[in-house]
């Protein structure tokens, strides 16, 4: 008999990967009022992940991809890691503007990254294509494994953009060109 843990996982997976899905698409095609791939890849440029395309694919991606897997509950614990690692990057951008979202602060990221992660950790439920396939892609290692690479890639990624963003305001201006002087030509 299925219990109340199992409805109530799917519950979390199917809120919590139903607004991966939206970010997601928002990225990576521009649905529900987001600026596609051109659009966030411009923003992600501008805020120190370069290349910004490269970056808004995986970021869309991750949130996308990771959404609908945590939704059908199929490798739970890679698509929750994937969407937690996603998140650890989101947090980390707005975390200068505090906790609270309407302030910008990172609260909402960070949610979404800690209720991604305990997925990962908990396993999707009987409720589940994981248990429909035998749990072949629901073992205690992938939880492990995913998340540990998650939070390293995001590290990574994390620890790229603050070395462009040092360079790029440790740069000097580049120096002006002389006006040439009325009446001579250059």
């Amino acid at each position: 008999m299925v219990g109340l843990t199992d409805a109530g996982l799917l519950a979390l997976r199917s809120g919590v990967g139903g607004v991966l899905i939206a970010h997601g698409c928002q990225k990576l095609f521009g649905w529900f009022g987001g600026h596609g791939l051109k659009g966030t890849g411009g923003y992600f440029e501008s805020i120190g992940f370069a290349p910004g395309i490269a970056n808004a694919v995986a970021a869309g991606v991750g949130e996308a991809g990771g959404g609908v897997c945590l939704v059908l509950g199929l490798g739970t614990p890679l698509a929750g890691a994937a969407a937690s690692g996603t998140m650890i990057a989101a947090t980390a951008v707005h975390y200068p503007s505090g906790f609270f979202a309407q302030k910008g602060g990172y609260e909402y990221a960070a949610l979404l990254g800690l209720s991604s992660a305990a997925l990962a950790l908990t396993g999707p439920g009987e409720w589940s294509l994981d248990r429909a396939l035998g749990h072949r892609f629901n073992q205690p290692w992938m939880s492990i494994a995913g998340l540990v690479g998650s939070i390293a890639g995001a590290g990574v990624i994390l620890q790229r953009r603050a070395r462009a963003q040092a360079a790029a305001s440790s740069t000097p201006p580049a120096p002006a060109t002389p006006e040439p002087e009325p009446g001579r030509e250059p």
